[in-house]
């Protein structure tokens, strides 16, 4: 379905912004000249570096195509043929994307239902009880998403309290990342209290949803686990040729906090959104807003009629709730135009 003319700012995705100016000026500055291909060039290298800048120098980071792909090969490191992944019922491996971990890695998903999208520890010791028992599959595994796909955050004493979880029991964490810089940027801290000090092993730091075109990271934290990646990412199709393209997006993102901006903005405007919503009688917060995430639930009939005009998802029908986002490029006027038919629809 077309937006560009008959539809305005789309509240459906931060997947439908465009991309960032520095961010293609980035793309720009790298488009001169030949370069070596599949990552033996200058910009993947200073890619690299800045990964280690920013998480710790035993972090690894490996430039890849997509969020779906950067899951499949960080957590391919760490799964053999008779494991098993812990994870949120919610979480995005489990739900969209196409059935990517059981079909490419052959494994099973141990989904847990939440709250809030969030596993606990008792979460993970529940689901422990079939290690050794060569009836059932092997938790090897524990994957969280950050942001969760209900919108909210874990904060860096609960990634913390899983990781010790998970390795007391022989396991490894794995995060999520496609929304990393919008739970920093709640949370107030730097990426790397919620991954490297928090005790992560490996995590996607996503690009795409943050202002870039087609960019995102696998970062690996276990310096074990690293001397595989270059063989996974090629074999998962996620290696490109003209990586060049891809590393010089993430070092912009890296560059000056532009990562940090980009999301603290998004979030403000989900924040904006929220606010909005309170005096509109019918409308309600289904979770907190803790990312650029809103999910509220509305009269049938007042999603119908915004429908019209607007893209978004329905999250959960049957209750009415729906889902909105915000983006790096949702401005002020985006938000309060937005929330200006919410107001008309509901008061038909």
């Amino acid at each position: 379905m077309l937006i560009d003319s008959m539809y305005p700012k789309s509240f459906a995705s931060d997947n439908h912004a465009g991309v960032h100016p520095a961010i293609l000026e980035a793309m720009a500055a790298a488009n001169h000249g030949d370069a070596p291909a599949y990552g033996d060039d200058s910009w993947t290298s200073a890619f690299e570096a800045k990964i280690k800048e920013t998480f710790g120098p035993g972090a690894d980071g490996f430039a890849v195509l997509n969020g779906a792909g950067a899951n499949m090969v960080g957590l391919a490191l760490m799964l053999g043929r008779y494991d098993a992944i812990i994870c949120a019922d919610s979480a995005h491996i489990a739900t969209h994307e196409a059935g990517a971990a059981e079909r490419l890695l052959g494994v099973k998903l141990m989904t847990i239902p939440t709250q809030d999208g969030k596993l606990r520890p008792a979460d993970i010791t529940s689901r422990l009880g079939g290690i050794g028992n060569p009836h059932e599959v092997q938790p090897t595994v524990v994957s969280i998403s950050q942001v969760t796909e209900l919108g909210t955050c874990y904060s860096p004493a609960e990634i913390t309290a899983l990781a010790e979880t998970t390795h007391e029991s022989g396991l490894r964490l794995h995060v999520d990342g496609a929304r990393l810089a919008n739970a920093a940027a709640y949370l107030e801290c730097d990426l790397r209290s919620i991954t490297t000090d928090a005790g992560v092993d490996v995590f996607s730091f996503g690009g795409t949803k943050n202002g870039a075109l087609a960019a995102e990271a696998v970062v690996v934290l276990d310096s074990s686990l690293a001397h595989a990646v270059p063989f996974l990412r090629r074999q998962s199709l996620q290696l490109a040729s003209k990586m060049r393209f891809i590393s010089s997006q993430l070092s912009a993102l890296l560059t000056n906090d532009l990562w940090r901006r980009n999301a603290q903005h998004a979030n403000q405007m989900a924040v904006r959104l929220a606010d909005g919503l309170a005096d509109i009688p019918g409308v309600s917060l289904a979770y907190p807003v803790e990312s650029n995430a809103v999910f509220a639930t509305l009269p049938p009939a007042v999603a119908e009629t915004l429908g019209q005009r607007y893209l978004f998802h329905y999250w959960d029908e049957s209750a009415g709730t729906v889902r909105w986002m915000t983006a790096f490029d949702t401005a002020p006027e985006h938000v309060d135009d937005f929330l200006d038919d919410i107001h008309k629809a509901a008061a038909v």
